[in-house]
């Protein structure tokens, strides 16, 4: 049994920065991919930034050169460090644990940015 518990969202102004984090819990297997995903009401759930077990990262164009991803095998964790925030970056901000043919998910967490 895998579980994702998010922490770190809230409210911020534009330009801001906030840092979130998703810890798993389990038996997980040493291969896999961590990733952050958002989604706002009436829109499809998108890819936000990735990261493999080996630390090789990929970034959506819109949060590329702002968003960080990270992750820590240790303690089974994966982070988001967001910085220069922007109105467009309010969404609730899922975790994804991927491996072979599962895939689990975070409860989500609100992120949002004022103007």
């Amino acid at each position: 049994q895998v579980q994702l518990v998010e922490s770190g969202g809230g409210l911020v102004q534009a330009g801001g920065s906030l840092r979130l984090s998703c810890a798993a819990s389990g038996s997980i297997p040493s291969m896999n991919a961590m990733a952050w995903h958002r989604q706002v009401p009436g829109k499809q759930r998108e890819l936000v930034a990735v990261i493999s077990s080996a630390g090789i990262s990929n970034y959506a164009d819109s949060v590329k050169g702002r968003f960080t991803i990270s992750r820590d095998n240790a303690k089974k964790s994966v982070y988001l460090q967001m910085n220069s925030l922007k109105p467009e970056d309010t969404a609730v901000y899922y975790c994804l644990l991927g491996y072979s043919k599962y895939a689990y998910w975070g409860q989500g967490t609100q992120v949002t940015v004022s103007s």
